[in-house]
């Protein structure tokens, strides 16, 4: 992550020793697979449990549990934006349809994260700022090759995507079905005849 703001202080968190930092990944690990499936609430002891480390370990890396909501968001969404730079040999319409999968499984942890954290905190804007300069690479080299629809913005993508993820699906199955439909409107309309 780039950006100004606090973002990069998660980060600045980070052992340097690398026993200490397989910890911290794990414990990253953990956290987002526990509050995937148990949301906001998810117990601490059963996020250290899951990265193999004790309960002092992870109040050592992350003293409230606001500060691992925070590495837990901060970290999905610079994982996001990386991947967007491993996408640039697909041809446009295949990478942004890649990200744009990749963003709604990111959603799925960061529902349960943003209702923890402010909207308007810096850290949220920092991501946010973040998330749009990884995205809209993608959609301008989509659009310039004709393949998406010119009369859209990268934010209304967003938040048809974002709309998506609120969303309860009984299976990833039908999820995708709906996002491929969603998709599909981002295409050029054929011209009336």
């Amino acid at each position: 992550m780039s950006s100004a703001g606090q973002a990069p202080e998660v980060f600045d968190r980070r052992p340097k020793r690398a026993d200490a930092r397989r910890n911290y990944d794990s414990l990253i690990a953990a956290a987002r697979e526990a509050f995937a499936e148990n949301g906001a609430a998810a117990s601490l002891e059963d996020v250290a449990r899951r990265a193999g480390v004790g309960i002092g370990t992870l109040y050592r890396n992350f003293p409230t549990r606001r500060h691992l909501f925070e590495a837990v968001y901060v970290e999905g969404v610079r994982e996001l934006c990386h991947s967007a730079e491993g996408l640039a040999e697909l041809p446009p319409w295949d990478a942004l349809v890649a990200w744009l999968h990749r963003f709604v499984a990111y959603a799925a942890t960061k529902r349960a994260l943003a209702e923890q954290l402010l909207h308007d905190s810096e850290i949220f804007a920092s991501c946010r700022t973040e998330i749009f300069a990884a995205g809209k690479p993608l959609m301008r080299r989509a659009q310039a090759a004709g393949v998406v629809r010119d009369d859209i913005g990268f934010d209304d993508v967003v938040r048809l995507i974002s709309g998506l993820t609120m969303a309860q699906f009984p299976s990833p199955g039908q999820r995708d079905r709906v996002l491929g439909v969603a998709l599909d409107g981002l295409r050029p309309q054929a011209e009336s005849r």
